[in-house]
């Protein structure tokens, strides 16, 4: 599978929604957030997810996605819906997102260069990304 160039990512998602998966890690100890160090978002908790990419399945992205952005696997337990961003409303993107509930696989997690930080929280915090935040309460999350 091909990574999108800047100038591709941009072209195609200006002109079409761009779906992504959002993974709700779920341990006895909350929920995992990671702190974005990366646009869009910059500085906002949130939870781990990204693009899938053409030709990938949904697991492979989920799979993909907690390997590069935690350095672990995780077991997918149940699809909870989707999360719909407007953030084309004021000049970004049009993204839809699959939410699936996941618990961690053993081992440790390592951030990479997308996330300044991460917490486990069964707490409503500040300073989330609002959809996630509208999603994690509509579910009874946090």
């Amino acid at each position: 599978m091909k990574k999108l160039s800047p100038e591709e990512f941009k072209e195609i998602y200006s002109k079409v929604p761009r779906l992504c998966v959002d993974l709700i890690i779920k341990s006895k100890e909350g929920i995992l957030l990671t702190k974005r160090s990366i646009p869009p978002y910059l500085g906002k908790w949130h939870l781990p997810g990204g693009t899938v990419l053409f030709g990938e399945i949904v697991q492979e992205s989920i799979q993909r996605i907690s390997g590069r952005e935690l350095g672990i696997g995780l077991d997918v337990k149940k699809f909870l819906g989707f999360m719909e961003f407007d953030d084309w409303k004021r000049g970004g993107q049009h993204a839809i997102s699959l939410v699936f509930l996941c618990g961690l696989k053993p081992g440790k997690i390592f951030l990479n260069d997308e996330a300044s930080e991460l917490i486990l929280t069964k707490n409503e915090i500040n300073n989330i990304i609002p959809t996630h935040l509208e999603f994690l309460k509509k579910h009874n999350i946090l």
